[in-house]
């Protein structure tokens, strides 16, 4: 005698990072709802800096804060109104069921090092490829910060050694580093929290290369203000923050899917905006840096973490984890 299938267990049951139906109109509706809403959320939250002078704005980084915020709001509406699942929190991994504080901690260590081994990783082959002006012998362009600091302070030169300011900029990165994983966090539980996992039945490619691309063209309210490439063509600008968006933000999946919870994602996110300014000190004095190019940003900084995401993609390591 054949016995009944045992039925699904609800949502917040499901192993974290788990989804099922992405593939049918049905369960199309959820992802397409939150995209179409945080882009909408996006352009009206970045509005009135064309107006009142775009990079340049006074209003600029409360504006870009209230920005990330949007892909958070996205989910949580689309997650609870849509999708009508009342554990939001669980499923967009901010609770994270079946695992220890310690386990999320450590995952939280291994992402503060990978994103920011991918950002030093970047420098070195940008360099090795002739796109990255580096000084690091020198440290040419940490001294002209370091005096461009202390003009602005009205403050006299001072011959403090560059390797006592170079560790001061290390640890303003650590610090850096979880201070920005609150803002990170407004991205990440809508990217890799919900639009990930819920892409993740179409299989592991498509839902990297999809929720990359995604993530890259929600940044055009900023992107096509100069935001990040200076100077580039805005095609050519918006092209290269789908590039950085889909490499870097299949390490942030695989993470949220390994540790079944979005805060190693956000930290590794926050790390990777609290590094960014290393490559200005790391760089020559004068020379500047073309983000299409160099940095994690460009193309250059894209080869070897994409080579360490392929590995991860081909040994199913951006599938969820089972807890228990």
């Amino acid at each position: 005698m054949s016995r009944r299938p045992a039925p699904a267990p609800p949502a917040a049951a499901r192993a974290p990072g788990a989804s099922s139906g992405a593939g049918t109109p049905a369960g199309r509706r959820g992802p397409v709802v939150f995209v179409v809403l945080a882009f909408a959320l996006a352009w009206l939250a970045a509005a009135p800096l064309y107006a009142t002078g775009g990079l340049a704005s006074p209003y600029f980084l409360p504006v870009s804060l209230l920005v990330m915020t949007t892909p958070a709001i996205a989910a949580l509406v689309t997650v609870r109104w849509v999708e009508g699942d009342r554990a939001v929190w669980s499923r967009l991994g901010a609770v994270s069921r079946g695992r220890s504080a310690a386990a999320v901690l450590g995952w939280s260590g291994v992402a503060f090092g990978v994103l920011l081994g991918t950002v030093l990783v970047a420098l070195l082959v940008g360099a090795l490829l002739g796109v990255y002006p580096a000084d690091v012998t020198g440290l040419s362009g940490l001294r002209a910060v370091l005096d461009a600091q202390l003009e602005a302070a009205g403050a006299p030169p001072v011959a403090v050694p560059l390797g006592v300011v170079l560790v001061g900029q290390v640890a303003g990165v650590v610090v850096g580093s979880v201070v920005n994983t609150v803002p990170a966090a407004g991205e990440e539980l809508g990217w890799r929290g919900y639009l990930f996992p819920r892409l993740l039945p179409l299989g592991a490619v498509p839902a990297v290369l999809v929720s990359g691309v995604v993530w890259g063209l929600w940044h055009a309210p900023l992107v096509l203000l100069g935001y990040n490439y200076p100077g580039a063509h805005p095609v050519v600008a918006l092209a290269a923050m789908c590039g950085m968006c889909t490499v870097v933000g299949g390490l942030l999946a695989w993470l949220r899917q390994r540790s079944g919870s979005v805060w190693p994602a956000a930290l590794g996110h926050g790390t990777l905006n609290a590094a960014a300014g290393l490559s200005v000190v790391l760089a020559r004095a004068g020379e500047p840096v073309d983000t299409v190019h160099a940095t994690v940003l460009g193309w250059s900084g894209w080869i070897v973490p994409a080579v360490v995401l392929a590995v991860l993609v081909g040994r199913g390591a951006l599938r969820p984890r089972v807890a228990g």
